[in-house]
């Protein structure tokens, strides 16, 4: 009997650039670095470009460059409290309406601040309901605590760590996990088959939210990409990376780049055929979910 062969084993994931990654340019900038560099679709940051708020415009870019608009990150930020209404739920019924109009999938929301109570209160229950009413996922993304030298700040509610919370879909985000200190794969697990999306970029701990290239620092970046290969997520991974210090123009592209090579190298995993159908921390959903409603 001849021996079983390692295959290569690709995702149906698509990689997409976050406009955020591309910061002080602009979102019309991203399309076009998004186009020009061969990633498959854009996450829509929406903030204070004008812009990235004005769907028709997004959609001109998205028909002009081709390049889909796979994602829509809500204004959750505090640079964008009064971005598409000082309601959070209005933002959120609006990034839904962005979302569909585009022909994106998901929409990308952070918890609550502890200062909004109310929302916070009525949240988890809230992104239920809205996730009931349309084929769009509300995907809720992991966050951290906030720490100034030795104190820390619990400025998330009802948790920055979305896991112990009941949520029909997860985002995972690399650097936002180094922040907090946790451990990223035990999350992974944590979030089993209903990661839906991925913010790809890497840590070394700071305090400071770094949004490093991946490779750059001490996540594991490529564990989990490979791990998402071999369970076949379906979801999206977007390069959620900072730019700010690039001296020029090139220099950010050749990180984009850089960061593009990366990923869909690690997304292309080698395993074996018996491997593919044994259980793994990443290959399997895992035991250590949060129950379904």
């Amino acid at each position: 009997m001849a021996e079983a062969r390692d295959v290569v084993r690709i995702p149906d994931a698509k990689v997409a650039l976050s406009t955020a990654s591309v910061y002080p340019e602009s979102t019309a900038t991203a399309f076009e670095i998004a186009a020009r560099l061969g990633y498959d679709g854009v996450e829509v940051m929406v903030w204070t470009d004008p812009v990235s708020q004005d769907i028709e415009a997004l959609r001109r870019l998205s028909d002009y460059h081709r390049i889909p608009v796979l994602a829509v990150h809500a204004p959750c930020l505090l640079i964008t409290q009064r971005v598409w209404s000082t309601d959070p739920w209005t933002k959120l019924q609006r990034a839904r309406a962005a979302a569909e109009k585009l022909g994106a999938s998901t929409v990308v929301v952070h918890p609550p601040f502890r200062w909004q109570r109310q929302y916070a209160r009525d949240f988890v229950d809230g992104i239920w309901r809205m996730a009931n009413e349309t084929d769009v996922r509300f995907a809720v993304e992991n966050m951290y605590p906030w720490r100034y030298r030795d104190r820390e700040m619990l400025a998330y509610a009802p948790d920055w760590d979305v896991t112990k919370e009941d949520y029909r879909h997860f985002t995972i985000d690399l650097s936002h996990a180094s922040t907090s200190r946790t451990d990223t794969l035990r999350m992974v697990e944590r979030m089993g088959d209903r990661l839906g999306h991925v913010h790809l970029a890497d840590g070394r701990g700071s305090a400071k939210d770094e949004h490093l290239v991946p490779g750059r620092g001490d996540q594991p970046c490529a564990e989990v990409l490979e791990g998402l290969a071999r369970s076949g997520f379906d979801g999206h991974v977007v390069i959620e990376v900072n730019t700010r210090r690039a001296m020029s123009s090139a220099e950010r592209e050749a990180d984009l780049a850089e960061a593009l090579a990366f990923t869909r190298l690690h997304l292309a995993s080698a395993s074996s055929p018996s491997s593919l159908s044994s259980p793994s921390s990443l290959s399997s959903p895992s035991s250590l979910r949060v129950p379904r409603r």
